[in-house]
């Protein structure tokens, strides 16, 4: 797709007619039948248009879009998301480096009346707060150069997933028209803003004036951004004085087909398979946990709490989600990984191949086969195993590819 000028595009609402069309669509009427995405990108337009005017966006707010344009760098940015095929180790070895570990240490103490503050009313910790900051953007030094609007208006329209962007661009017209958001902000590729790369939803809805000063500046306001993160966490479920995750040593062989996230057990039945704590026996339980084995039996081992659940929450790709939730345990005072050997994975082209074995089988692979290693695949790989007799640790390797 070309970058192209709503404005140009959408003759039925150029600015000297817009003012009498929307006049038609009462705030509190229906919205008006449109396509969901994609074809003719007039009449889909004239439906966005009239789904905002419905959900009270003002003439201030209506003006921003009609000078917005579709943007190709963001679709070549959603469709190129290459991160997701890298293991745990390489990604977090990547992410969780020296630099943001001193940088994490210093901001804990910076600000360290602001995470206080956060933790006594929304009860989520410091360190997963800073976990997060120096993940999404080094501690708000790399916000994204791409025009907000532009970037929600693009991946609004295309089809592979409206329902997400839709409502982000509604809300980001509402922080237009009531001013918190200057129309030129620039963020992710993904419309996300700030130093914590909020979706303009959670801004408009959770945004927190950490600062005093009378308004929620993300960008700039480290306190803003510190607070409105952690009002975040906590309407996602946050569990306050309850852990998240905590690296685990096995000493022996297991069901391993108990080792997934959503199997959470206490910590004696781990105990009684051979699962320890790093420096002993585990301690008392801290409500159940879940057996994680992000690169197989093998590979690093976690107990993961239902805190851990936040985690996915805020990014569902389960790399992501462990990597945060490790830095989170460094920031906290952890020691780094233990060294293990896991065993040699799949690549991009072996995991297409065995996505499409597995869907032969009658697993489901979501739309399109990927060479993503997601939940489908990754439960879909357990079943198979358990099926072949090997053990159950849900990690794709070779020698299963060769038997499917």
């Amino acid at each position: 797709m070309t970058k192209l000028s709503i404005a140009l595009a959408v003759s039925l609402f150029a600015l000297s007619s817009t003012a009498r069309a929307l006049d038609q669509v009462a705030p509190t009427q229906p919205v008006v039948a449109k396509p969901a995405c994609g074809g003719d990108l007039e009449p889909w337009f004239n439906g966005l248009i009239a789904e905002a005017k419905a959900a009270g966006v003002s003439d201030k707010g209506l003006g921003e879009l009609l000078k917005a344009s579709m943007d190709d760098k963001v679709l070549e940015r959603d469709r190129a998301q290459g991160v997701f095929n890298q293991t745990f180790l390489t990604f977090s070895s990547r992410m969780v480096s020296d630099y943001r570990l001193k940088q994490g240490a210093a901001n804990l103490k910076k600000y360290a009346d602001t995470f206080a503050k956060a933790e006594a009313e929304y009860g989520v910790p410091g360190p997963v707060i800073a976990a997060f900051w120096g993940l999404e953007t080094d501690f708000g030094a790399v916000q994204g150069d791409f025009d907000t609007l532009n970037a929600l208006l693009t991946l609004s329209f295309d089809c592979r997933r409206p329902e997400l962007f839709r409502p982000q661009l509604i809300a980001l017209l509402k922080l237009f028209d009531s001013g918190v958001v200057d129309a030129k902000t620039t963020g992710a590729w993904a419309g996300e803003i700030g130093q914590m790369q909020m979706l303009p939803t959670d801004y408009l809805e959770r945004g927190v004036d950490g600062d005093g000063d009378g308004k929620v500046d993300l960008k700039h306001s480290a306190p803003d951004a510190i607070m409105t993160a952690a009002r975040v966490m906590h309407d996602l479920g946050w569990r306050k004085g309850e852990p998240w995750l905590e690296e685990v040593k096995l000493t022996q062989e297991l069901p391993w087909e108990n080792a997934m996230r959503t199997n959470r057990l206490p910590h004696s039945k781990w105990a009684a398979w051979g699962v320890t704590g790093m420096k002993g026996p585990l301690g008392p339980d801290d409500g159940d946990a879940s057996l994680l084995l992000p690169m197989g039996r093998k590979g690093p081992a976690f107990l993961s709490y239902a805190n851990f659940d936040i985690f996915v929450e805020w990014n569902k790709s389960i790399i992501y989600a462990t990597t945060a939730a490790y830095f989170a345990t460094r920031l906290a005072g952890a020691g780094p990984l233990e060294p293990t050997n896991p065993e040699a994975g799949l690549n991009p082209e072996q995991m297409k191949e065995l996505q499409n074995k597995l869907a032969a089988r009658g697993h489901d692979m979501g739309p399109k086969i990927d060479g993503v290693f997601g939940i489908l695949t990754r439960d879909a790989v357990r079943d198979e195993q358990i099926r072949l007799g090997l053990p159950a640790d849900a990690w794709p390797t070779p020698e299963l590819l060769g038997k499917l």
